[in-house]
C-alpha cells in the first residue's frame, strides 16, 4: 500500500529545516537589520562591560561605534586616577572587551568627553559626538539607528547641540532617570537625591529633556533595578564560560568586592542595569520589529529642574518610559550566547 505523508507533517518538517537554515545564516553569515552606537561609562560599574559583550555576540546589530564616556574616577574600581581620565580609561577597557569577545570584528572605538558639560548651551567637544552626527546624517542606508546610552547623556547632548537635525534621524535609549513618572512611584530605600546617571551630567540631561525633541526610550531606575542577577548565577552561568566568562567574572568581581564595605556586608545579587540596551535592540520581535515583550507607557517628556528632579511638562515631546522589562528573555539570551561562543572557541582550539 502506498503511504502518503500528511500535509501538516510536511509543513512541520519544512518549518524545522527552514528555521535551522535561518539560524545558521543568522549566526554564521550575519545580516544585521539595525545600526547601534554604544555609548557608556566603561570605567565605572561593569554592567556596561557585560552589556557591551552581549551586544558584540548579537548578529542582528551592526555596531557602528563604541564610545567611552565621562566617569568620575573617584567612584571607579580601577584605582586612583585623575578625574579627567575616565573616558580614556574606559576606552581601554572597551578595547580589552572587544579583543576578548570579538577579536575578528573591526569595531570603531571612540572617546567621549572627559568632563561634564559646562552649561546647557555649550557642547563638549569629542570624537564620539562628531561620529554620532556623521552616522545619523547618512543617506546611503535605511537601517534604523539607535544610540544606546548607559551612562551620562554628554555625548548625545553635545551632538544634538552641534546639529539638532539628528533628532529626526535616530532613537536614543537611555538607562537613567528617577521614579516620579506616571505609574512609576516606587522609591528604593536610601535612594540618592538625583538618579545616578542623570547626576553624572545634569546639564546634558537638561539638553535632551528640556531642549531637544529626540525620539527617547527611557529606562528609569525602577525599571533597570529589575535587572537583578544572583551572584550564584554569576558563578554558575558566567564564570565557567571559558575565556569570555572568566573575563566578565573578573570585571564584575572587581566591583562586587568593593561594595561590601558600603552595602552592609555580602550581597547575593548584582544589578545588570545596562543590559536592557541589548534587550530593546538586538532582541526585537522578528515580526513588526520592536521590543514586543517589555512594557512601556507614553508620556510627554518631563522637564529637568536645576536640582536634577523632574517636573511634568504637558507640552513635551512624547517619549517611551519602560515600566517592565523582559528579564527572562534578556538573561536567557545572554547565557545562551555565552555558551555558544564558548563552544565555538573550544572548537577553534581543537583545530
Amino acid at each position: 500500500m502506498k503511504r502518503t505523508i500528511p500535509f501538516y507533517i510536511l509543513v512541520l518538517l519544512f518549518s524545522i529545516v527552514d528555521n535551522q537554515l535561518l539560524s545558521a545564516q543568522s549566526y554564521d553569515n550575519p545580516s544585521p537589520r539595525i545600526r547601534v552606537i554604544i555609548d557608556n561609562d566603561f570605567a565605572g560599574d561593569p554592567d556596561g562591560v557585560v552589556a557591551l559583550a552581549h551586544h558584540l555576540m548579537s548578529p542582528s546589530v551592526d555596531i557602528r561605534a563604541v564610545i567611552s564616556s565621562y566617569f568620575p574616577m573617584k567612584a571607579s574600581p580601577y584605582g586612583n586616577k585623575s578625574e579627567k581620565e575616565g573616558a580614556k580609561i574606559g576606552k581601554a577597557i572597551a578595547k580589552e572587551t572587544i579583543s576578548v569577545i570579538a577579536p575578528d570584528k573591526n569595531i570603531l572605538l571612540l572617546q567621549g568627553s572627559n568632563t561634564p558639560m559646562e552649561n546647557v548651551n555649550t557642547p563638549s567637544e569629542s570624537e564620539g559626538a562628531d561620529f554620532i552626527i556623521k552616522e545619523a546624517m547618512r543617506t546611503d542606508t535605511k537601517q534604523r539607528l539607535y544610540v544606546c546610552c548607559g551612562g551620562s547623556l554628554n555625548t548625545i547632548a553635545s551632538a544634538y547641540l552641534k546639529n539638532p537635525e539628528i533628532a529626526e534621524k535616530l532613537t536614543l535609549i537611555w538607562i537613567g532617570g528617577e521614579e516620579n513618572l506616571g505609574e512609576m512611584q516606587i522609591m528604593p530605600p536610601r535612594k540618592s537625591k538625583v538618579e545616578y546617571n542623570l547626576a553624572l551630567d545634569k546639564c546634558a540631561a537638561q539638553v535632551i529633556f528640556n531642549k531637544s525633541r529626540l525620539n527617547l526610550w527611557m529606562i528609569p531606575r525602577p525599571a533597570y533595578r529589575q535587572c537583578i542577577y544572583a551572584y550564584s548565577e554569576i558563578l554558575s552561568k558566567i564564570k565557567p564560560m571559558g575565556v569570555i566568562g572568566k573575563f566578565l567574572f573578573e570585571k564584575i568581581n572587581t566591583w562586587y568586592d568593593n561594595t561590601h564595605s558600603w552595602c552592609g556586608g555580602t550581597a547575593e545579587t548584582y544589578i545588570l542595569g545596562d543590559s536592557p540596551l541589548v534587550l530593546l535592540t538586538a532582541l526585537q520581535s522578528i515580526y513588526e520589529a520592536d521590543p514586543s515583550s517589555s512594557q512601556y507607557v507614553l508620556r510627554p517628556c518631563p522637564t529637568i529642574n536645576n536640582d536634577g528632579n523632574f517636573t511634568d511638562n504637558p507640552s513635551g515631546n512624547i517619549i517611551r518610559i519602560y515600566t517592565h522589562l523582559d528579564t527572562r528573555l534578556m538573561f536567557s539570551d545572554m547565557e545562551a550566547k555565552l555558551y555558544l561562543h564558548n563552544s565555538e572557541q573550544k572548537k577553534r582550539l581543537k583545530k
